[in-house]
């Protein structure tokens, strides 16, 4: 068991089960997957920044990431059906608490200038989606080896009903939420 899990199973559930007054804490919402997500229009014209792309993302998420392709050809972007397009990783389990542990303790707090997450990324049934400008706040890339910064969605997808209850939960394992 990771140490945020532990978090979890112990502050949160019982907090999550006092507040929405669930008779059970398996009612208690959690944490089903995390995705994360880099877009490269770019690379339709350039090979080389996919392959970076694809192996900065592996080691963030310690699991090798897949190269998402286009679905539809669509002339004004200059782009063909089945191209690169961007690289994406699910985690799950294990490897989804550490990364979760990683992004809130260690990445978050690196960033420039850092006010808070803003809390508008749910999507009405307790999912989270966070945009990230730079991947580099990330410890396992070393920003000198980093030829192009680029952006990522981080997506923590939850058993949760509501935002309400998706925005308790990633409170109390930590997420610094903007006041």
């Amino acid at each position: 068991m990771t140490r945020l899990e532990k978090v979890y199973r112990e502050n949160v559930v019982p907090v999550l089960q006092k507040e929405f007054n669930y008779s059970s804490p398996m009612q208690v919402p959690g944490i089903v997957k995390v995705s994360l997500n880099i877009g490269l229009g770019a690379a339709s014209q350039n090979n080389k920044l996919m392959e970076e792309a694809v192996a900065e993302l592996s080691a963030i998420a310690g699991q090798k990431a897949v190269v998402t392709r286009a679905k539809k050809s669509i002339a004004a972007f200059k782009l063909r059906e089945g191209q690169p397009i961007g690289c994406c990783v699910t985690l799950r389990k294990d490897a989804m608490w550490d990364f979760l542990d990683k992004l809130l303790n260690f990445a978050l707090p690196r960033v420039r200038d850092f006010r808070g997450v803003p809390d508008r990324g749910f999507d009405g049934r307790g999912n989270f989606t966070l945009g990230i400008k730079e991947h580099t706040i990330f410890p396992e890339l070393e920003v000198d080896r980093v030829d192009n910064t680029k952006g990522m969605n981080i997506t923590i997808v939850t058993t949760a009903r509501t935002d309400r209850e998706g925005k308790l939960l990633l409170d109390q394992l930590g997420m610094p939420f903007r006041k």
